[in-house]
């Protein structure tokens, strides 16, 4: 099922290609994802910023998993070929897909400086103790909420930069269900 705002269809090709100005619309009209559904699953992903496709970061994928009562995630490596209605194919290194850019998956909290949208969840790349310690990921801070919440498969997110105490807005993202996480 998808929903409409202002009489726009919101699946994943139209959020993929829409404005910014109506990217934050829905961001703020969506719902916090229940992390217990994102958990097991890897879900295709796609920057709307143009820059992301030249330095070949436009096409992803995250995955998220249980570590005991937490929800944690990651991002698979893509080749950055074709459109957004072309095949996501993974970049394979020993027969395994490339994970990097670990985050923990947290509720917003008006206590916590990361709290700029309270109906979603915070994927906090700086938090992980996964990301090596020189990796740039670790400055990483998505927001993520749930399109429709009648749709388990689609979800929005903003990213940002953790400049100290800054928080520079990046790209908006994409993300819909794809395959089982192989973590």
């Amino acid at each position: 099922m998808t929903i409409d705002i202002k009489g726009a269809k919101l699946d994943y090709l139209s959020l993929a290609t829409a404005s910014n100005d109506f990217l934050e619309e829905v961001l703020r009209a969506g719902t916090v994802p229940d992390g217990d559904k994102l958990a097991g699953w890897e879900f295709r992903g796609f920057n709307t910023l143009d820059l992301t496709g030249m330095i070949g970061i436009r096409k992803f994928k995250k995955g998220f998993y249980k570590d005991g009562e937490l929800v944690r995630g990651y991002n698979v490596k893509i080749k950055q070929k074709g459109g957004l209605l072309d095949e996501w194919e993974d970049i394979v290194k020993n027969g395994e897909s490339v994970k990097h850019g670990f985050y923990n998956v947290e509720p917003v909290s008006d206590s916590n400086k990361d709290n700029l949208y309270p109906n979603s969840l915070l994927l906090n790349y700086g938090s992980s103790d996964r990301n090596p310690m020189a990796d740039p990921s670790k400055f990483l801070r998505d927001y993520l909420v749930q399109v429709d919440p009648e749709n388990d498969d689609l979800y929005l997110g903003k990213a940002f930069v953790a400049l100290g105490p800054k928080r520079v807005f990046v790209s908006y993202f994409v993300i819909e269900r794809s395959n089982p996480s192989t973590l």
